[in-house]
């Protein structure tokens, strides 16, 4: 099947991938637009994972104010140089995030960033809960592991679906965007702020 310029460039703009990489997925897709993007997705997947170990210290601190200052954002997002610091897509990512973080007020940026007594913790509320509703004994441990996935994929910044689009988790949104500058990203750490939100002891 003969591939066009037109199928190309609209490749290129939803990956970012060279020209010649958007030729080659489409032939092997047989001109199949999704397959295709499936297979630059994962090609660029492995590249991002060589990416994880290079040092990333540039980067943006962006500030969001939501509701008429009822909610505040800060969110550090580090890259490796200060050209792709500088990238309109990199600005980009870095104030989604914040919006992110504003609307869906994630507590922790990975799962393993959450302490081991916040999960004890959470596993014992959903075992408890699980029991009152008079689920059978052997079934209690299922029940508690899905519980504790659902609170991971609420909490934690990464797993948590896109507020644009909800088939894609924000770190799907990473992996997407260490693919298209060809650089390690790193959201390094956030804090948001809710007017009348009670502090911690």
């Amino acid at each position: 099947m003969a591939i066009t310029t037109e199928q190309i460039k609209a490749l290129r703009e939803a990956t970012g991938a060279g020209i010649l990489d958007c030729r080659k997925a489409l032939e092997q897709a047989n001109g199949d637009f999704q397959k295709a993007l499936a297979f630059l997705r994962e090609k660029g997947l492995a590249k991002a994972a060589k990416r994880a170990d290079k040092e990333a210290s540039e980067g943006v601190l962006e500030l969001y104010s939501h509701g008429n200052g009822r909610v505040g954002v800060m969110v550090e997002v580090n890259c490796e140089t200060d050209f792709v610091g500088r990238s309109d897509d990199f600005r980009r990512f870095a104030h989604e995030l914040a919006l992110q973080i504003a609307a869906a007020a994630p507590t922790y940026i990975r799962a393993e960033d959450i302490p081991a007594a916040v999960l004890e913790k959470e596993s014992e509320t959903a075992a408890a809960r699980a029991r009152e509703e008079g689920k059978p004994e052997a079934v209690i441990a299922r029940i508690v592991s899905g519980r504790i996935e659902k609170f991971k994929d609420d909490k934690c910044l990464l797993r948590q679906p896109y507020i644009r689009d909800e088939t894609l988790t924000v770190e799907k949104l990473l992996q997407e965007l260490v693919v298209k500058t060809g650089e390690n990203i790193v959201i390094r750490r956030f804090a948001r702020w809710e007017v009348g939100e009670q502090m911690q002891a």
